[in-house]
Protein backbone atom coordinates (compact mmCIF):
# COMPACT_ATOMS: atom_id res chain seq x y z
CA UNK A 1 0.00 0.00 0.00
CA UNK A 2 1.24 3.48 -0.88
CA UNK A 3 0.13 7.04 -0.09
CA UNK A 4 0.16 8.70 -3.48
CA UNK A 5 -2.77 11.10 -3.14
CA UNK A 6 -5.80 11.88 -1.03
CA UNK A 7 -8.19 10.47 -3.62
CA UNK A 8 -8.87 6.81 -2.94
CA UNK A 9 -8.75 7.30 0.83
CA UNK A 10 -12.03 7.77 2.67
CA UNK A 11 -12.72 9.78 5.80
CA UNK A 12 -11.97 6.79 8.03
CA UNK A 13 -8.45 6.48 6.57
CA UNK A 14 -7.75 10.19 7.03
CA UNK A 15 -9.04 10.16 10.60
CA UNK A 16 -6.85 7.16 11.47
CA UNK A 17 -3.82 9.10 10.22
CA UNK A 18 -4.87 12.23 12.15
CA UNK A 19 -5.47 10.23 15.34
CA UNK A 20 -2.04 8.63 15.00
CA UNK A 21 -0.54 12.08 14.43
CA UNK A 22 -2.11 13.31 17.66
CA UNK A 23 -0.40 10.43 19.49
CA UNK A 24 2.93 11.17 17.84
CA UNK A 25 2.60 14.85 18.78
CA UNK A 26 2.71 13.68 22.39
CA UNK A 27 5.78 11.54 21.60
CA UNK A 28 7.59 14.55 20.12
CA UNK A 29 6.98 16.51 23.34
CA UNK A 30 8.73 13.90 25.50
CA UNK A 31 12.26 14.46 26.87
CA UNK A 32 13.40 11.69 24.51
CA UNK A 33 11.20 12.20 21.42
CA UNK A 34 11.60 8.76 19.91
CA UNK A 35 9.75 5.44 19.85
CA UNK A 36 10.93 2.08 18.45
CA UNK A 37 7.83 1.69 16.25
CA UNK A 38 9.80 1.23 13.00
CA UNK A 39 13.06 -0.08 14.39
CA UNK A 40 14.67 -2.32 11.78
CA UNK A 41 12.89 -0.58 8.90
CA UNK A 42 14.67 1.60 6.32
CA UNK A 43 13.12 4.63 4.64
CA UNK A 44 14.67 6.00 1.44
CA UNK A 45 14.12 9.68 0.68
CA UNK A 46 14.30 10.26 -3.08
CA UNK A 47 14.10 14.01 -3.71
CA UNK A 48 14.51 15.28 -7.26
CA UNK A 49 13.20 18.74 -6.30
CA UNK A 50 14.57 21.21 -3.78
CA UNK A 51 12.85 21.16 -0.41
CA UNK A 52 13.40 22.40 3.12
CA UNK A 53 10.29 21.66 5.20
CA UNK A 54 9.20 18.45 3.49
CA UNK A 55 12.59 16.74 3.27
CA UNK A 56 13.70 17.62 6.79
CA UNK A 57 10.38 16.73 8.39
CA UNK A 58 10.30 13.33 6.67
CA UNK A 59 13.83 12.66 7.89
CA UNK A 60 12.91 13.80 11.41
CA UNK A 61 9.76 11.66 11.30
CA UNK A 62 11.59 8.49 10.24
CA UNK A 63 14.27 8.92 12.89
CA UNK A 64 11.69 9.64 15.60
CA UNK A 65 10.18 6.24 14.74
CA UNK A 66 13.68 4.68 15.00
CA UNK A 67 13.84 3.82 11.29
CA UNK A 68 17.10 3.93 9.37
CA UNK A 69 17.27 6.58 6.65
CA UNK A 70 18.79 6.70 3.15
CA UNK A 71 18.87 10.15 1.55
CA UNK A 72 19.14 10.59 -2.22
CA UNK A 73 19.41 13.82 -4.23
CA UNK A 74 20.27 14.01 -7.95
CA UNK A 75 23.15 16.45 -7.50
CA UNK A 76 26.40 14.46 -7.36
CA UNK A 77 24.63 11.23 -8.30
CA UNK A 78 24.60 9.14 -11.49
CA UNK A 79 21.63 11.19 -12.66
CA UNK A 80 24.25 13.68 -13.89
CA UNK A 81 25.57 10.85 -16.09
CA UNK A 82 22.16 10.26 -17.64
CA UNK A 83 20.75 7.58 -15.36
CA UNK A 84 16.96 7.36 -15.62
CA UNK A 85 14.52 7.62 -12.73
CA UNK A 86 13.63 3.96 -13.20
CA UNK A 87 17.23 2.75 -13.00
CA UNK A 88 17.93 5.04 -10.05
CA UNK A 89 15.05 3.76 -7.93
CA UNK A 90 15.74 0.13 -8.88
CA UNK A 91 19.35 0.67 -7.75
CA UNK A 92 18.09 2.11 -4.48
CA UNK A 93 15.65 -0.79 -4.07
CA UNK A 94 18.56 -3.22 -4.35
CA UNK A 95 20.00 -1.62 -1.20
CA UNK A 96 17.01 -2.86 0.79
CA UNK A 97 14.71 0.02 1.83
CA UNK A 98 11.22 -0.86 3.07
CA UNK A 99 9.59 2.34 1.79
CA UNK A 100 10.44 5.23 -0.53
CA UNK A 101 9.45 8.87 -0.08
CA UNK A 102 9.52 10.45 -3.54
CA UNK A 103 9.46 14.10 -4.60
CA UNK A 104 9.69 14.82 -8.31
CA UNK A 105 8.87 17.59 -10.76
CA UNK A 106 6.81 15.33 -13.01
CA UNK A 107 3.21 14.50 -12.17
CA UNK A 108 2.78 10.78 -11.65
CA UNK A 109 6.43 10.00 -10.92
CA UNK A 110 5.78 8.52 -7.43
CA UNK A 111 3.11 6.26 -8.93
CA UNK A 112 5.60 4.98 -11.49
CA UNK A 113 8.18 4.40 -8.76
CA UNK A 114 5.67 2.31 -6.81
CA UNK A 115 4.95 0.22 -9.92
CA UNK A 116 8.63 -0.26 -10.79
CA UNK A 117 9.82 -1.17 -7.30
CA UNK A 118 6.80 -2.85 -5.72
CA UNK A 119 7.59 -0.92 -2.53
CA UNK A 120 5.25 1.30 -0.52
CA UNK A 121 5.76 4.88 -1.77
CA UNK A 122 4.80 8.17 -0.16
CA UNK A 123 4.26 11.04 -2.57
CA UNK A 124 6.19 14.03 -1.20
CA UNK A 125 5.04 16.24 -4.09
CA UNK A 126 4.86 15.53 -7.83
CA UNK A 127 4.79 18.48 -10.17
CA UNK A 128 1.54 20.43 -9.92
CA UNK A 129 -0.36 17.23 -9.13
CA UNK A 130 -0.50 16.11 -5.48
CA UNK A 131 1.09 16.70 -2.06
CA UNK A 132 -0.92 14.44 0.25
CA UNK A 133 1.20 14.69 3.40
CA UNK A 134 0.93 18.49 3.24
CA UNK A 135 -2.84 18.03 3.22
CA UNK A 136 -2.61 15.79 6.28
CA UNK A 137 -0.43 18.17 8.28
CA UNK A 138 -2.74 21.06 7.33
CA UNK A 139 -5.81 19.05 8.36
CA UNK A 140 -4.07 18.19 11.63
CA UNK A 141 -3.26 21.86 12.27
CA UNK A 142 -6.87 22.90 11.67
CA UNK A 143 -8.28 20.05 13.76
CA UNK A 144 -5.98 20.83 16.68
CA UNK A 145 -7.07 24.48 16.52
CA UNK A 146 -10.84 24.03 16.06
CA UNK A 147 -11.39 20.45 17.23
CA UNK A 148 -12.85 19.44 13.86
CA UNK A 149 -13.10 20.40 10.20
CA UNK A 150 -16.83 19.78 9.88
CA UNK A 151 -18.70 22.89 8.73
CA UNK A 152 -15.61 25.11 8.76
CA UNK A 153 -15.34 27.49 5.81
CA UNK A 154 -11.83 27.45 4.37
CA UNK A 155 -10.65 29.85 1.69
CA UNK A 156 -7.68 28.79 -0.44
CA UNK A 157 -6.25 31.95 -1.97
CA UNK A 158 -3.71 32.42 -4.75
CA UNK A 159 -2.15 30.35 -7.52
CA UNK A 160 -4.52 27.40 -7.39
CA UNK A 161 -4.05 26.34 -11.01
CA UNK A 162 -0.39 25.42 -10.52
CA UNK A 163 -0.61 24.19 -6.92
CA UNK A 164 -0.32 20.57 -5.86
CA UNK A 165 -1.08 21.71 -2.31
CA UNK A 166 -4.45 23.12 -3.39
CA UNK A 167 -5.45 19.86 -5.09
CA UNK A 168 -4.59 17.68 -2.12
CA UNK A 169 -6.03 20.10 0.44
CA UNK A 170 -9.36 20.44 -1.36
CA UNK A 171 -9.71 16.65 -1.32
CA UNK A 172 -8.71 16.30 2.34
CA UNK A 173 -10.66 19.27 3.70
CA UNK A 174 -13.90 18.34 1.93
CA UNK A 175 -13.56 14.66 2.86
CA UNK A 176 -13.28 15.77 6.49
CA UNK A 177 -16.42 17.92 6.24
CA UNK A 178 -15.19 21.44 5.48
CA UNK A 179 -16.66 23.88 2.96
CA UNK A 180 -13.93 25.15 0.61
CA UNK A 181 -13.92 28.29 -1.54
CA UNK A 182 -11.15 28.94 -4.05
CA UNK A 183 -10.19 32.62 -4.36
CA UNK A 184 -8.01 33.81 -7.23
CA UNK A 185 -7.94 35.70 -10.50
CA UNK A 186 -9.70 33.68 -13.19
CA UNK A 187 -6.32 32.96 -14.81
CA UNK A 188 -5.10 31.27 -11.62
CA UNK A 189 -8.23 29.19 -11.00
CA UNK A 190 -8.39 25.59 -12.29
CA UNK A 191 -8.96 25.31 -16.02
CA UNK A 192 -11.91 23.00 -15.34
CA UNK A 193 -13.26 23.04 -11.77
CA UNK A 194 -16.50 21.15 -12.43
CA UNK A 195 -15.21 18.08 -10.62
CA UNK A 196 -13.83 20.07 -7.66
CA UNK A 197 -16.24 20.05 -4.66
CA UNK A 198 -15.76 23.80 -4.09
CA UNK A 199 -17.17 27.23 -4.79
CA UNK A 200 -15.19 29.88 -6.66
CA UNK A 201 -14.63 33.58 -6.03
CA UNK A 202 -12.60 36.24 -7.78
CA UNK A 203 -12.87 38.63 -4.82
CA UNK A 204 -11.12 38.05 -1.51
CA UNK A 205 -12.88 41.08 -0.01
CA UNK A 206 -16.31 39.52 -0.63
CA UNK A 207 -15.60 36.31 1.26
CA UNK A 208 -12.96 37.11 3.85
CA UNK A 209 -15.36 37.94 6.68
CA UNK A 210 -17.02 34.51 6.36
CA UNK A 211 -13.86 32.40 6.48
CA UNK A 212 -12.60 30.38 9.44
CA UNK A 213 -9.28 29.66 7.71
CA UNK A 214 -7.51 31.81 5.12
CA UNK A 215 -5.06 29.47 3.40
CA UNK A 216 -2.59 31.42 1.25
CA UNK A 217 -0.57 30.10 -1.67
CA UNK A 218 2.44 31.71 -3.27
CA UNK A 219 2.56 32.48 -6.98
CA UNK A 220 4.24 29.48 -8.64
CA UNK A 221 6.52 31.47 -10.94
CA UNK A 222 8.50 28.32 -11.82
CA UNK A 223 5.31 26.75 -13.24
CA UNK A 224 4.15 29.85 -15.13
CA UNK A 225 1.96 31.41 -12.46
CA UNK A 226 3.55 34.86 -12.68
CA UNK A 227 2.84 35.16 -16.40
CA UNK A 228 -0.96 35.22 -16.23
CA UNK A 229 -1.74 38.46 -14.35
CA UNK A 230 -0.64 42.03 -15.14
CA UNK A 231 1.62 42.81 -12.17
CA UNK A 232 2.48 41.89 -8.60
CA UNK A 233 1.17 45.23 -7.22
CA UNK A 234 -2.20 44.54 -8.83
CA UNK A 235 -2.22 41.01 -7.43
CA UNK A 236 -1.43 42.30 -3.92
CA UNK A 237 -4.15 44.95 -4.16
CA UNK A 238 -6.79 42.33 -5.02
CA UNK A 239 -5.66 39.11 -3.36
CA UNK A 240 -2.89 39.85 -0.85
CA UNK A 241 -3.68 39.37 2.85
CA UNK A 242 -2.94 42.97 3.79
CA UNK A 243 -3.32 44.45 7.25
CA UNK A 244 -6.69 45.88 6.19
CA UNK A 245 -8.00 42.48 5.08
CA UNK A 246 -6.61 40.79 8.18
CA UNK A 247 -8.57 43.27 10.32
CA UNK A 248 -11.74 42.34 8.37
CA UNK A 249 -11.39 38.64 9.24
CA UNK A 250 -13.46 36.92 11.89
CA UNK A 251 -11.53 37.41 15.20
CA UNK A 252 -11.36 33.62 15.64
CA UNK A 253 -10.18 32.94 12.09
CA UNK A 254 -6.62 31.83 11.40
CA UNK A 255 -4.10 32.20 8.59
CA UNK A 256 -2.14 29.34 7.03
CA UNK A 257 0.57 29.05 4.39
CA UNK A 258 2.52 25.97 3.20
CA UNK A 259 5.72 27.98 2.70
CA UNK A 260 7.90 29.38 1.48
CA UNK A 261 6.15 32.69 2.13
CA UNK A 262 6.67 35.75 -0.02
CA UNK A 263 6.17 38.48 2.56
CA UNK A 264 4.63 41.61 1.12
CA UNK A 265 3.00 39.72 -1.75
CA UNK A 266 0.50 37.08 -0.65
CA UNK A 267 0.87 38.02 3.03
CA UNK A 268 1.77 41.22 4.85
CA UNK A 269 4.88 41.03 7.00
CA UNK A 270 3.04 41.81 10.25
CA UNK A 271 0.29 39.28 9.46
CA UNK A 272 2.88 36.54 8.93
CA UNK A 273 4.18 37.19 12.44
CA UNK A 274 0.77 37.41 14.13
CA UNK A 275 -0.18 34.71 16.65
CA UNK A 276 -3.18 33.80 14.47
CA UNK A 277 -0.80 32.83 11.65
CA UNK A 278 -0.24 29.09 12.11
CA UNK A 279 2.68 28.72 9.71
CA UNK A 280 5.12 27.39 12.32
CA UNK A 281 2.40 25.16 13.78
CA UNK A 282 2.10 23.63 10.32
CA UNK A 283 5.84 22.96 10.24
CA UNK A 284 5.79 21.34 13.69
CA UNK A 285 2.70 19.28 12.86
CA UNK A 286 4.37 18.12 9.66
CA UNK A 287 6.69 15.87 11.62
CA UNK A 288 3.84 14.19 13.54
CA UNK A 289 1.69 13.84 10.41
CA UNK A 290 4.52 12.24 8.47
CA UNK A 291 5.31 9.93 11.38
CA UNK A 292 1.66 8.87 11.23
CA UNK A 293 1.78 8.15 7.49
CA UNK A 294 5.01 6.16 7.77
CA UNK A 295 3.69 4.12 10.68
CA UNK A 296 0.33 3.62 8.94
CA UNK A 297 2.12 2.10 5.94
CA UNK A 298 4.88 0.16 7.69
CA UNK A 299 3.57 -0.49 11.19
CA UNK A 300 0.42 -2.36 10.27
CA UNK A 301 -2.06 0.31 11.44
CA UNK A 302 -5.17 0.45 9.23
CA UNK A 303 -8.62 1.94 9.50
CA UNK A 304 -11.12 -0.59 10.85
Amino acid sequence: MSFLGIEGHDRADLEVILDLADEFTEVLNRPIPRVPALQGKTVAHVFYESSTRTRLSFERAAKALSADVMNFAPGGSSVSKGESLKDTVLTLKAMGPDLMVVRHGSAGAPTRVAAWTGLPVVNAGDGAHQHPTQAMLDSLTIRRRFGKLDNLRIGIVGDIRHSRVARSNVAAFTTLGADVVLVAPRTLLPVDSREWPVTLSESLDEVIGDLDVVYLLRIQAERGGASVFPSLPEYVSRFGLTNRRFAAMNPEAVVMHPGPMNRGIEIADSVADDERALVLDQVANGVAARMAVLFWLLGGERSG
